[in-house]
């Protein structure tokens, strides 16, 4: 058994606490890790089950302008660990990744398991000690932290800390949120938790409702934001019970969001035809067969498939059932309406938490010297396709390297 003190502890064992974990144990510390589930890396195993989506291989300047008002902010941490330094990190753990048609990076097995197992068997050989059914509930007076383990409480405290608790989506894998309490009762400044990249809420039909879990491809959506900014983007989503969700809808979830906040409802487009203008659609539609109804002639001529046209029929104006140059008007431009949100929890992800300024550019706590933040607690956001998953590499990667220079200028070593 190794009999050297430990100076260091993550507390949390998704990918940013892994990452800060590699900084210190790479450096010769030895670093204990807490986490509240059994095993580490279970939001991370979720992700990787239908193909891990690592990061993306577009330009960098494009790629961080994904992060929006928090470009800034992360610009530094994801120039140091940028997409191809991340692939570089996957292939020298021994996993090959490709980038997929879409630019989307993924490991050549697709699955997150592999990558975990080689990644924790250099951590744990490096000096990691992982302690599972830890739950973190936070600092005592003595700056001790408090930990809820199986055999009650444990108080540790350590030279420097980081914290990589996640959001507060999918509770069931760990990230309930809960350190936002115990953090703002020290006064950390803290912007509120909302849901990302998270489903809406839609007044539908009990026809529609029927098609729930229905794909929704091959479609351009529109939006404009309280701001008059108008974004067009092609993808896909999916139909749901309550209303949509999906890689398209992720795509626009911050801005719908923003809008539901301001207006109490929002509305986008949908162009089921982005192939052909209004004009031509209305000039086929003009030939329709008196005998044939607009259903089948949509279905035939258009190719739209159930899902499709009844989001048409939803809601249509029937003084204009008629009226070709109105259903040319609705096959490109199709309003929808949202009224609300999916539940915080079952969100991909979170918006908001412990503001920047709070931070050194060390991503430590300016009003608790020796504890780092990385991750999802931090406050930024990202739409899905490898742009979440970076930045918790890179900010773990960052206060990883900031608390070992926290441990070094205090002339604390480890040999």
């Amino acid at each position: 058994m190794n009999n050297r003190p430990v100076s260091a502890t993550v507390i949390g064992g998704g990918p940013a606490g892994l990452m800060a974990a590699e900084q210190l144990t790479q450096a010769g510390y030895l670093v204990d890790l807490y986490d509240a589930m059994p095993s580490v890396g279970r939001k991370f195993l979720l992700a990787g089950i239908g193909g891990l989506n690592i990061t993306h291989a577009e330009p960098f300047s494009e790629f961080s302008h994904r992060y929006a008002e928090r470009t800034t902010q992360l610009q530094a941490y994801l120039e140091a660990f940028n997409p191809s330094a991340l692939r570089a990190w996957c292939a020298n753990l021994g996993i090959e990744t490709f980038v997929g048609s879409s630019g989307r990076v993924f490991p050549k097995e697709m699955k997150a398991a592999p990558l975990l197992r080689a990644w924790l068997s250099r951590l744990k050989t490096q000096g990691l000690t992982i302690y599972p059914r830890h739950r973190c509930v936070g600092l005592n007076a003595a700056n001790e932290w408090c930990l809820q383990t199986p055999n009650g409480v444990l108080h540790k405290k350590y030279a420097v800390s980081v914290l990589a608790l996640g959001g507060a989506s999918w509770k069931k894998l760990g990230s309930d949120g809960a350190w936002v309490e115990w953090l703002q009762a020290r006064e950390i400044p803290m912007t509120p938790l909302r849901p990302a990249n998270n489903g809406f809420l839609c007044a539908w039909s009990e026809y529609l409702k029927q098609l729930a879990g229905s794909p929704v491809k091959a479609v351009s959506l529109s939006f404009t934001d309280h701001h008059g900014i108008n974004t067009t983007r092609q993808g896909e989503f999916i139909l749901t019970e309550g209303g949509v969700e999906g890689s398209l809808i992720y795509a626009f979830a911050a801005k719908l969001r923003d809008s539901l906040a301001q207006q109490g409802s929002a509305h986008f487009y949908l162009d089921l035809c982005p192939h052909q203008s209004p004009a031509q659609l209305a000039a086929l539609l003009a030939k329709r067969p008196a005998k044939k109804s607009l259903g089948q002639f949509l279905k035939n001529q258009f190719k739209l498939d159930a899902v499709k046209t009844a989001l048409v029929f939803e809601n249509f104006d029937k003084s204009q059932a008629s009226n070709p140059a109105y259903w040319g008007q609705r096959l490109k431009k199709l309003p929808i309406t949202v009224i609300g949100m999916t539940a915080l929890d079952e969100a991909i992800s979170t918006a908001g938490g412990i503001g920047f300024e709070a931070l050194t550019q060390d991503l430590m706590l300016k009003q608790l010297p020796g504890v780092f933040c990385a991750g999802e607690m931090l406050d930024w956001e990202a739409p899905t396709g490898g742009y979440l998953l970076t930045a918790c590499l890179a900010t773990g990667k960052q206060a990883g390297e900031g608390a070992l220079r926290y441990l070094q200028a205090a002339g604390i070593t480890q040999i």
